[in-house]
């Protein structure tokens, strides 16, 4: 038997490109191109639109924020670690197609808490109902 002679291999030119999907299960894909944006449902500073909600953003919204992170798919302790609620508002804006930045989920979280947190409890009660 003979040995084939192999040449070298061709140089590598161009890096490989990596492709990081990711879909919300039970979730239609929003935010894509040509779907208008929407707004919140409901105003940041519209708490008492909905008592129940209100009266727990207000008095206990770590139990609210724990609440949002389980509705949302999440584990209920995550509003427990730093940053989370922002992460958390922002793709619930991104999955709802709502209009905004990070930097105004930021400013909401940041001097309105418990508004914010109102705001997006009613949100998901509103697409929980559709």
């Amino acid at each position: 038997m003979s040995k084939k002679e192999v040449g070298p291999a061709p140089a590598v030119t161009a890096q490989p490109k990596i492709i990081i999907t990711t879909k919300v299960p039970g979730t239609a894909a929003a935010g894509t191109a040509g779907q208008p944006s929407v707004s919140w449902q409901t105003g940041l500073t519209d708490c008492c639109a909905d008592t129940k909600i209100c009266l727990c953003g207000g008095f206990c919204p770590c139990v609210l924020a724990c609440q949002l992170a389980e509705q949302n798919g999440e584990c209920f302790c995550l509003p427990l670690l730093d940053g989370s609620m922002l992460a958390l508002r922002t793709g619930m804006r991104a999955r709802y197609n709502i209009q905004g930045s990070v930097c105004s989920d930021w400013v909401a979280l940041s001097f309105c808490t418990a508004c914010a947190l109102c705001q997006m409890a009613r949100e998901m009660k509103h697409q929980r109902a559709k």
